[in-house]
């Protein structure tokens, strides 16, 4: 008889573990976060920060899920796609963004995507025996760029300008990153413009020999942001948290690349690996030159309001930097930008 009351008194104690640990579960999965996809364009030979924190198993406990629609050529055509609706998050030039805003798009900049700094930059390179060796030297070469209307494109003009030599006085072509070192050796262009979100393209065109760089964008630029990320407003204000959750561990994404550029290196070679592109590109990979916590700020879009109002694309005045960019999203930013006009 007692070994049948205990053998109940232990069924009992089970029965009640089990449904502890039942609502114990249940109650985890209540307070786990609403899981958000979040659809993007990847870019050929580059890893994002986005798809950096999500390899390192960051995004998914915050509830956030990526989910890669195919591959950009360059910002524009990502804007376009999310302006269409078919993705949420566009990586591209802050002077493209800039245009898409003054055209009616309604966005913002949350979060850097790729910058210049005197390690990390953009970089214009002829081949070693070319005659262009100074500014004047370019008028009626053709250069080429990733995408026109980008950084790039952009970046020409500026450097132009500042050499007091006409906008149209060279030839731009569009050439996507894989393709450059081809086309420049086989003299098919006069200059390969590599953006320093290409470090990976430059590296293997520098170790093949043969080539120079005539000019780089840190030189004209300085430290700045070249391309940040950019969202809807919509899909902010209906998915708040998961946006703060990517734009965060992302940042946290760019600070542990940073601080650990070999390990970085490895990962991205295995992430090139797994979708079927050269994983040796990795090894040329220099960083993605952002500031700590990829974080924004003032001169980020500043500097490209005050040369599209000079250009005339933008009205004196018309847009304001809290118009194009926050850092509100970011937990870790310590520099909140001007606000937007009325906040």
């Amino acid at each position: 008889m007692k070994k049948h009351v205990l053998l109940l008194s232990a069924l009992l104690l089970s029965g009640q573990a089990l449904m502890i640990g039942q609502a114990q579960a249940s109650q985890q999965s209540a307070d786990a976060p609403e899981p958000v996809t979040i659809r993007y364009l990847s870019s050929r030979g580059q890893i994002s920060l986005p798809e950096l924190a999500d390899a390192k198993g960051w995004l998914k406990p915050e509830g956030v899920a990526l989910e890669s629609e195919g591959f950009s050529q360059g910002g524009p055509e990502s804007l376009f796609a999310m302006a269409s609706g078919s993705i949420d998050i566009a990586g591209a030039a802050t002077s493209a963004t800039i245009n898409a805003i003054a055209n009616g798009a309604d966005i913002v900049s949350v979060m850097a995507s790729s910058g210049v700094n005197e390690a990390v930059n953009s970089r214009f390179y002829v081949l070693d025996d070319s005659p262009i060796r100074e500014p004047k030297d370019l008028i009626g070469k053709t250069i080429a760029v990733n995408t026109l209307g980008a950084h790039l494109d952009y970046v020409v003009r500026e450097y132009l300008r500042q050499n007091h030599i006409p906008r149209n006085a060279v030839r731009l072509v569009a050439v996507p990153g894989p393709q450059l070192e081809q086309t420049l050796r086989s003299g098919q262009i006069d200059v390969a413009a590599v953006g320093a979100w290409q470090t990976v393209f430059a590296g293997q065109l520098e170790h093949g020999g043969g080539v120079r760089s005539l000019f780089d964008d840190h030189q004209l630029l300085g430290d700045i942001t070249l391309s940040p990320y950019s969202m809807t407003r919509d899909f902010i204000e209906a998915h708040p948290d998961a946006v703060q959750a990517l734009v965060t561990q992302s940042g946290r994404a760019a600070d542990w690349a940073r601080e650990n550029p070999q390990e970085a290196r490895e990962l991205i070679g295995r992430l090139l690996a797994e979708r079927n592109e050269n994983p040796q590109l990795a090894h040329y990979w220099a960083g993605y030159g952002v500031r700590d916590h990829a974080e924004l700020n003032d001169h980020d879009v500043q500097y490209w309001l005050d040369v599209l109002e000079r250009e005339g694309s933008l009205n004196a005045g018309q847009l304001t930097i809290g118009d194009i960019a926050t850092n509100a999203y970011n937990k870790d930013a310590g520099n909140r930008l001007a606000q937007r006009g009325g906040q």
